[in-house]
């Protein structure tokens, strides 16, 4: 969403986004307290960027970054922005490796598990494939929907490829021949906003939707095995051990975690931590661990204090995020009522009629007769 800040961590490696602007920073201690930092207004742009498929010139977009995301290892890191480019990075060290124009604004995008492809899907509903190995090579059409496509994800093996969009639909298609679909999982009334396969479960699929649902899936049959309406979740008085209950093939809520200040984004990392963006200058982050089953606040530790210093050095690209809204409501689907205004408005040409009626053929008002404007009225 336009002016949004985002929040990504693979290891110890940390990005925070915000506007045309990235900071890599470590969640170690000890490392530098910055890695890389990187502004998209400063990217190489084609000429030939600046115009449509008639010739003539397009909007130049604002350089924002969109959607961004790590490899499975953490190698590579990729992004794509508001005038239409995928800027490909190497973390080890970082280095940009290239930026390439896409057709259109990105809405999402995913690595292959192995690390050979990226996957880019826009708001025509297309997902573009893209080498990593060769950094310069062109995108590929690989599948498309009649919908914007909100959010892309592949199976651990890379033999799936999952699409999620704004018709309510997840597709389930081939990698290797994604015009061969394996499965739809339908269920959600609304837009499908992200879509996620469980780790420790690579079977199953979590989506989330703006019918306030979140759902599990056994996606490569399309079944849907469990519905959980957020609206209505009570909280448990026990503390938790699983999240999810892999025999019984349910979701089950266990807390609910409160902050002082807007939350941007989150971040799980590995060890069971989860790692808070917010709007808030003096405390931009916030960590939280589990303690005997229950989600706390970590008090500022070293790593904490290190990196929410160094956002706050960098706080001007995270300014224009603040007071904006990123909510989903321009996705939902607009409905009209047109029956009701036709016979209203029909209704207010009968009334006008028999406060004048037309002249008849003496040029003398004509009367209407008793029972007439009913018989009008239901012709």
């Amino acid at each position: 969403m336009a002016g949004s800040a985002g929040l990504a961590l693979c290891g110890q490696t940390l990005v925070v986004r915000g506007g045309s602007r990235f900071l890599a920073t470590s969640t170690a201690s000890s490392d530098d307290d910055v890695l890389f930092t990187y502004d998209c207004s400063t990217a190489e742009k084609k000429l030939e960027e600046n115009k449509g498929e008639d010739g003539q010139p397009v909007d130049k977009g604002s350089d924002m970054i969109l959607a961004s995301t790590f490899s499975k290892s953490g190698s590579y890191f990729a992004l794509t922005d508001d005038s239409k480019r995928l800027i490909l990075f190497r973390t080890k060290p970082w280095q940009c490796l290239s930026v390439r124009t896409v057709v259109r604004r990105c809405t999402a995008l995913t690595f292959m598990a192995s690390e050979e492809k990226l996957l880019v899907a826009d708001k025509s509903g297309d997902v573009y494939s893209f080498s990593v190995l060769e950094p310069q090579g062109c995108g590929k059409l690989e599948l498309g929907h009649l919908s914007m496509l909100l959010d892309v994800a592949v199976s651990p093996d890379d033999r799936y490829v999952l699409t999620a969009d704004r018709d309510e639909k997840i597709r389930v298609s081939w990698a290797a021949a994604p015009h061969s679909i394996e499965s739809f999982c339908l269920g959600h009334t609304e837009f499908v906003s992200r879509i996620f396969v469980v780790p420790d479960h690579p079977e199953l699929l979590l989506s989330s939707s703006g019918d306030r649902t979140l759902r599990l899936w056994e996606y490569r049959s399309g079944q849907e095995l469990h519905c959980c309406h957020l609206t209505s979740l009570r909280e448990p008085a026990e503390p938790w051990a699983d999240k999810l209950d892999a025999h019984g093939q349910q979701l089950g809520y266990r807390q609910q975690l409160a902050f002082q200040h807007r939350v941007w984004d989150i971040a799980f990392e590995e060890g069971q931590g989860l790692w808070v963006l917010q709007d808030c200058r003096e405390a931009p982050l916030a960590l939280c661990r589990p303690v005997d089953g229950w989600w706390q606040a970590v008090p500022e530790n070293a790593a904490l204090k290190k990196v929410s210093a160094c956002l706050r050095g960098n706080w001007a690209m995270l300014e224009g995020a603040a007071g904006v809204d990123v909510g989903f409501s321009g996705l939902y689907k607009a409905t009209f009522d047109n029956v009701t205004a036709y016979l209203r408005k029909k209704e207010e040409r009968l009334q006008k009629r028999r406060q004048n009626p037309p002249p008849g053929p003496n040029g003398q008002a004509k009367k209407t007769k008793p029972g007439e404007a009913s018989l009008r009225c239901s012709s």
